[in-house]
């Protein structure tokens, strides 16, 4: 494995544009809490650090990693959107395989309709969703030894969202 023993979350603040003047939405799954809580905590503390405003970041739980989308549906077209409030969505969740298919289904249809969001929105959406083999590749990724997934998501928020306000 390439990244085997390696933090991948590291960044250099000077390639980040400045977060101070856009707004997160950020839609969470309540399913595998522990890892998703991690994600969103590694999320949450990289836009601060790369200037976002707390007030300027708005979060929404669903139960499980398929309901993100709908969220992140919703949230593209809520009040926050329809202000101008919204310069990019980060959906967070984690699917862990099982002895059943039910992981493929839910990884296709959740890939698939963010995948789907971000070709007929507006607003881009940002993909943090841990599919792992187990449990400790989950840890590993929610701010263990391979860094966080959640820090990965907020840099590349800040910079689509920099993208969206130069190509508006």
């Amino acid at each position: 494995m390439a990244t085997a023993n390696h933090n991948l979350s590291n960044y250099d603040k000077a390639t980040i544009p400045n977060a101070k003047d856009f707004r997160f939405g950020i839609v969470v799954s309540e399913w595998n809490d522990t890892i998703t809580e991690g994600l969103w905590q590694g999320t949450f503390d990289a836009l601060m650090d790369c200037g976002a405003v707390k007030e300027n970041i708005v979060r929404w739980n669903v139960p499980g990693t398929f309901e993100l989308t709908y969220g992140a549906a919703r949230m593209s077209k809520s009040i926050y959107a329809d202000s101008g409030m919204l310069d990019a969505i980060i959906v967070i969740g984690c699917v862990i395989q099982g002895e059943t298919k039910h992981f493929d289904f839910v990884c296709d249809g959740v890939t698939q309709g963010i995948k789907d969001l971000n070709l007929k929105g507006d607003i881009p959406v940002i993909f943090c969703v841990l599919t792992d083999n187990n449990r400790q590749q989950s840890i590993d990724r929610s701010g263990g030894k391979h860094g966080n997934k959640g820090t990965e998501a907020a840099i590349t928020a800040i910079k689509m969202a920099d993208l969206r306000k130069q190509t508006s």
